[in-house]
């Protein structure tokens, strides 16, 4: 399962940053990115803005993913950056100015956080040939302010694979929906077709799609309802809207999880066997249409599987050991196929 991040800037204000921090931590988010030498980040006190920053992220128990360049050690007032291992900061990203030799020695104490996209086999082989461990090392994507110059899904993913076969850890960016960063306000997705998107929806792609470790937001802030679905998503689960049989409202009492072993067709809830274990029957309704969203509880013809829940990933044909209980709202049945390998879901009306 993947973790999630959010973005911090110095521009945005300690107090907002604070508000910010705060979403975060109730969010269960684990991880924050921001940039130590962003050219529009101008700030009256640098060194004390900064200092603060790294204390509200310790104290809220949030990691710092920081971009650094060879001269904000002199900016921030330390001696070397191994004085870095005493704050919130636990990646170190170096786009340039470090030697090979200087990024391995760096890793011993934090993990180094290279550029996705201008990593070269050059710099791997050198890596290498100083006998690196690469399970120090991440790489994160750029995210793109401008329209139309974001990376394709594809593009994003076969990036991430050859990264992932070296052992290194995978980060990328969606949009916001709230309070969008300038000079542009106009998204900082990694991926172009995310921007302007539902921010569940492009978080679970970079995930499942394009096998990202951390998924990070890019813009300064979420919607209300943006920031519970990507709490839910950090706990493990997420919420499907549905219309449901009164019957059957007992599947909304608990989290369900999908099993392991995927099914193409179908989600099947792992707590819903209990219900046939316990030897309950449910009698059989006749056939009914099974288009993509329904929801259906395994019936009396079932057998032993009677009681076993299952949401339809795409039509199928009509079953008569099943009763449909419910429909899962149509615009969010677009989430269905990404919950896969035992991710949570959690029914409700």
């Amino acid at each position: 399962m993947s973790q999630f991040g959010i973005s911090l800037y110095l521009g945005t204000g300690r107090e907002r940053n604070e508000e910010i921090v705060e979403k975060a931590r109730q969010a269960g988010i684990q991880f924050a990115f921001t940039s130590l030498h962003i050219p529009e980040e101008s700030v009256r006190d640098y060194a004390a803005e900064v200092k603060a920053l790294l204390g509200l992220c310790k104290s809220s128990g949030i990691s710092l993913i920081v971009d650094i360049g060879p001269r904000t050690l002199e900016k921030l007032g330390y001696e070397k950056l191994s004085d870095l291992k005493q704050t919130s900061i636990s990646h170190l990203r170096v786009d340039y100015g470090f030697s090979y030799e200087q990024i391995v020695e760096l890793s011993q104490e934090f993990n180094v956080v290279f550029n996705a996209s201008t990593l070269l086999e050059q710099d791997i082989r050198e890596l290498r040939r100083l006998n690196a461990d690469f399970t120090r090392f991440s790489a994160c994507h750029n995210f793109y302010p401008k329209p139309l110059t974001g990376l394709s899904l594809k593009k994003v993913r076969g990036i991430n694979e050859n990264l992932k076969r070296l052992g290194m850890t995978t980060m990328a960016f969606v949009p916001g929906d709230g309070v969008l960063r300038g000079p542009l306000c106009m998204g900082l997705p990694t991926v172009e077709t995310h921007r302007g998107g539902d921010v569940l929806y492009s978080l679970l792609q970079l995930e499942k799609e394009c096998l990202t470790d951390i998924c990070m937001v890019g813009d300064i802030d979420l919607t209300e309802d943006s920031w519970r679905k990507v709490g839910e998503l950090a706990q493990g689960y997420v919420t499907l809207k549905a219309k449901l049989n009164p019957a059957y409202r007992y599947i909304t009492e608990t989290v369900h999880h999908d099993r392991p072993d995927s099914s193409d067709y179908v989600i099947r809830s792992q707590e819903s066997r209990a219900y046939s274990s316990q030897g309950r029957l449910f009698p059989a309704q006749g056939l009914s249409a099974r288009q993509k969203g329904s929801i259906s509880v395994g019936n009396e013809g079932y057998l032993r599987y009677s009681g076993e829940l299952e949401i339809a990933r795409t039509d199928l044909e009509p079953e008569s050991k099943v009763n449909i209980v419910g429909q899962v709202e149509p615009e969010i049945l677009h989430y269905l196929n990404y919950i896969t390998d035992g991710m949570g879901f959690r029914i409700t009306e």
